[in-house]
């Protein structure tokens, strides 16, 4: 067994409305910045001992598609580091 650092970002789909994230955009551009676009994302870093980077990463996705992401509205995205 290893140990790993999963990390697992969860956003909203497009399409989805995400009023946090335009909050923050016309924050920004009341400040002169100028950018196209923002998404807010929820990110959740889970330290776990594993065989393998595959394992720690299907046990992250599984996480993620039980508890930390709602399929409906969210998609999400698992990176995993050996630590």
């Amino acid at each position: 067994m290893s140990a790993y650092t999963a990390t697992v970002t969860v956003r909203l789909k497009h399409g989805v409305l995400d009023p946090e994230a335009e909050t923050t955009k016309q924050a920004l551009e009341r400040l002169d910045f100028d950018l196209e676009d923002l998404r807010s994302a929820d990110r959740f870093e889970i330290d776990l001992e594993a065989e393998s980077p595959e394992n720690a990463s299907e046990r992250a996705s599984e996480m993620a598609k039980r508890l930390l992401a709602n399929p409906t509205i969210h998609d999400y995205d698992v990176e995993v580091d050996e630590r």
